[in-house]
């Protein structure tokens, strides 16, 4: 790709038709690439009213294998936890569990598994989540499955340098125009610098770097990201800022700053969540997964609601892309921990018992887990395959 600068309309052309064919890419990309079409999908579903209305907490909202992954803290520790917060709300937490079902399913297909093993990944689904309920703090997530012990292991071994080789151009402090990333308009990089001049975004950054005597955040360079699949299309920027100390040394660091906009994942009514969809994204953050909202702000930027992370090094997409059926149930109770233990650390001892309750209900049928889930599950695993291959039908074709 030329290093020239498309305009904001034509980026939204490509960025369109980038994201169309991301999808059309295998089934679970179609999944995951499409939260719109899983909610409306769902609501429409033979099992939508037998769905239980859980207490309302903060949701992933968009619950999917890929939104999930290592996540570091500011004293280094590494965790795997929810790591994109784009659809979060104040909800129903079994529509986090249809999801992650349902991408299970897509990865199991993927994979070529039998259609035995997705019934037994949902039933191990139900036992994870059922552990995290009974214990988010010290709870059983059972064995780790090999996916996330060699993520983790990556991720614990990754320093700046390794961040910096991926992002920036060899040996220079500047972000690589191309493919990912595009050069900024004049009135963009004025807004970015403005962002750093801002002293609770300085505040923010500065907090997260070891060095005790950094004292001033300064933008070194900035681009347009390209970057995701549902995000595709929204503003988004990748910057290296300098943090300067009292002995006119640096340090740098890489910023990713992301707009928000309102959510597709359906809301609980009168739910208290803050206005400004920055705000609610860094407000999910801190209740979904800690060693995230940590480090994160909402920042207001050409007129747009954004929210602005520092990239550490040991934060990494959790990839499935094959699986032994061992390991397919191993993965569906540890992520289903995961995700249970994130909803958990919000509930009191009464609402965590209430809810499990009634996630016990109903699972006396043909496999041990909730009929409604798997029956969710099932009818949604159709309906996406069958939208997929018209996805592919229109888009890929085409191209």
């Amino acid at each position: 790709m030329p290093r020239t600068t498309p305009t904001a309309d034509q980026r939204h052309d490509i960025l369109e038709a980038k994201r169309t064919l991301k999808m059309a890419r295998s089934a679970h990309a179609y999944v995951r690439g499409n939260t719109a079409k899983f909610y409306e999908w769902l609501a429409a579903s033979p099992g939508a009213k037998r769905v239980p209305v859980g207490p309302p907490i903060w949701i992933c909202g968009d619950c999917h294998l890929g939104n999930l992954g290592p996540l570091a803290a500011g004293d280094g520790r590494v965790e795997v936890q929810i790591r994109d917060l784009d659809q979060a709300v104040i909800g129903n937490p079994a529509h986090d569990l249809i999801r992650l079902g349902l991408s299970l399913a897509t990865a199991a297909r993927g994979s070529d598994l039998p259609g035995v093993t997705t019934a037994r990944m949902i039933e191990a689904m139900v036992e994870g989540y059922a552990a995290a309920m009974q214990d988010p703090t010290s709870g059983d997530a059972g064995p780790e499955p090999e996916a996330v012990t060699q993520v983790r292991k990556r991720a614990l071994g990754r320093r700046w340098r390794h961040l910096a080789e991926e992002r920036l151009e060899t040996g220079k402090l500047r972000i690589p125009l191309g493919r990912k990333f595009w050069r900024l308009e004049a009135a963009e990089r004025t807004a970015l610098a403005a962002v750093f001049d801002d002293p609770d975004v300085a505040r923010l950054i500065l907090s997260l770097n070891r060095k005790d005597d950094a004292r001033a955040v300064k933008l070194v360079d900035a681009a347009y990201w390209m970057k995701g699949c549902s995000s595709l299309g929204l503003l988004r920027f990748a910057a290296i800022v300098e943090l300067e100390n009292a002995k006119g040394r640096s340090d740098y660091a890489i910023v990713d700053l992301k707009e928000a906009v309102a959510p597709i994942a359906p809301t609980t009514h009168r739910a208290a969540m803050p206005r400004d969809n920055g705000a609610r994204v860094v407000a999910a953050a801190a209740a979904l997964s800690p060693h995230l909202g940590a480090r994160m702000i909402a920042v207001p930027l050409l007129g747009r609601s954004m929210f602005i992370r520092e990239l550490a090094p040991q934060d990494l997409k959790l990839e499935i892309d094959a699986l032994s059926q061992e390991q397919a149930v191993k993965a569906a109770r540890y992520l289903a921990f995961v995700v249970g233990t994130a909803h958990a650390r919000q509930m009191d001892d009464v609402t965590r018992r209430d809810w499990s309750a009634v996630l016990d209900t109903d699972r006396r049928g043909v496999i041990d887990a909730p009929s409604w889930l798997w029956q969710s599950v099932v009818s949604l695993a159709g309906t996406h395959e069958a939208g997929y291959l018209e996805h592919c039908r229109r888009y890929a074709l085409a191209a």
